[in-house]
């Protein structure tokens, strides 16, 4: 499980684990950093952590984040739903996609599952 998280945090453009799916979100904190990310126009990979005790530890372990969500952009973690969306707020998030991700960055959402 390890491994198949560390991958999906190298491999995907923007990961957000997240408490639900971003068409059910079970977590008012998740809620708002997919909503920030949302404004940014992101391209979203959603993982919900909710299936399996064992992905909230490994994520931590990984991390070195205690809380849940948790938003990587590029393999860098950039925080939780605070820091999000003090950075979408401040212009800042824009900045770290455009520098990480290129101009044409935006994209759309999708969930994948850890197993």
């Amino acid at each position: 499980m390890k491994d198949q998280i560390q991958q999906i945090i190298e491999r995907e453009d923007v990961v957000l684990f997240m408490k639900g799916t971003p068409q059910f979100a079970m977590c008012g904190n998740s809620q708002r950093a997919l909503d920030a990310l949302r404004r940014a126009g992101a391209p979203v990979t959603a993982v919900d952590i909710l299936p399996d005790p064992a992905i909230r530890q490994e994520l931590s372990a990984l991390s070195g984040w205690p809380t849940i969500p948790q938003v990587f952009v590029r393999g860098e973690l950039i925080g939780g739903a605070d820091i999000v969306e003090e950075l979408e707020q401040s212009g800042e998030l824009e900045k770290t996609l455009r520098e990480k991700l290129g101009d044409g960055y935006r994209g759309d959402e999708r969930v994948v599952a850890v197993a």
